[in-house]
């Protein structure tokens, strides 16, 4: 039983990696807006933080897709303020000239 609990955390810390470092790779690409780069981060912190409270209730993969999804939809609405911002300080400096 141990040890089948262990490979079960085991799985679940090499797929938490693996969405970790896919994340990190989209994010420092540089040719993102911050929508994306917002969705990159969120995807991965998502997935990250499911797989963990999922993994309390016996269901880490389950909880690790559903994170992803909820942190991508999250980073996604968060860097695209953040874009609008940003497009609206350049208009508004464009047009003090």
């Amino acid at each position: 039983m141990m040890q089948h609990a262990h490979s079960k955390i085991q799985r679940l810390l090499w797929i938490s990696a693996a969405a970790l470092t896919a994340t990190t790779g989209l994010a420092l690409s540089g040719c993102a807006s911050h929508a994306q780069e917002g969705a990159a981060w969120g995807s991965g912190i998502g997935a990250i933080g499911g797989a963990i409270i999922g993994h309390q209730s016996g269901h880490g993969l389950e909880g690790a897709a559903i994170g992803a999804g909820a942190g991508a939809l999250g980073g996604y609405i968060v860097g695209n303020e953040q874009d609008k911002a940003q497009d609206r300080h350049y208009r508004r400096r464009n047009y003090d000239y």
